[in-house]
């Protein structure tokens, strides 16, 4: 694609963030407005949600996609990226996660990054640097997946489960997800592995917040993985 183009001032018209969104109606809200003042387009794919979420994202300004049953994680993150590219303005989509552990801080300095450097790809990594402690039993999973991915990937990353990651639209072109559990993240890999584009791993914080921690995300998140990379 494409040549260098200069960043936008903020709201960034060019670049589309895409949020698989599930039963966060408490904290949807605050993620799309503080995502608005950066980013003019902020797509949130309600997946089924029962809790009100779909109408809170709204009233907070996102546009909204809804699943009228939850098909999972990967199904939402693929209607996301479909309905970004099917607008002319997107030439990045940023996916980020609807609960608040996402630093907009974070996804700001990788699109920067993948401008300036024209890399097609750039993934958030929480263990580029040592500010995120994710806990023992989480860390060993998600270095398993990494190892896992690794062995199935050209790509050798830190992180291979962080929902933060800025996708230029000729690598996102490339993206058919069929996974829709956690499954989805390794999958999401090996398919920009194969568009052999130009990428880089960006170090990342990810706030693991007493809501997140109340809804046991960790954890659960972690079988998950763990599951997934068993069954595939």
């Amino acid at each position: 694609m494409p040549s260098i183009v200069p960043a936008p001032t903020s709201p960034d018209q060019r670049a589309w963030v895409v949020i698989p969104l599930y039963n966060e109606a408490s904290v949807i809200g605050d993620v799309v407005r503080s995502l608005l003042p950066h980013f003019q387009n902020v797509v949130c794919v309600d997946d089924g949600s029962t809790d009100g979420s779909a109408a809170a994202a709204r009233e907070a300004g996102a546009l909204l996609v809804q699943h009228p049953v939850n098909l999972g994680q990967g199904a939402a993150l693929q209607t996301g990226i479909s309905y970004a590219l099917a607008h002319r303005s997107c030439d990045f989509i940023v996916t980020f996660d609807a609960d608040g552990q996402h630093r907009i801080e974070d996804a700001l300095e990788m699109l920067a990054l993948a401008r300036s450097e024209q890399l097609a790809i750039v993934f958030g990594s929480r263990f580029l640097d040592d500010r995120t402690n994710p806990g023992l039993a989480k860390k060993v999973i998600l270095k398993t997946a990494v190892w896992v991915t690794n062995m199935t990937t050209s790509l050798k990353l830190t992180d291979a489960h962080n929902g933060l990651r800025v996708i230029r639209r000729d690598a996102a072109a490339r993206i058919e997800l069929k996974q829709d559990r956690m499954a989805h993240a390794t999958e999401i890999v090996l398919q920009l592995s194969r568009t052999k584009l130009p990428w880089k791993e960006h170090p990342v914080e990810l706030i693991y917040t007493d809501y997140s921690k109340a809804k046991g995300q960790s954890v659960l998140n972690s079988v998950n993985i763990l599951v997934d990379l068993v069954v595939r």
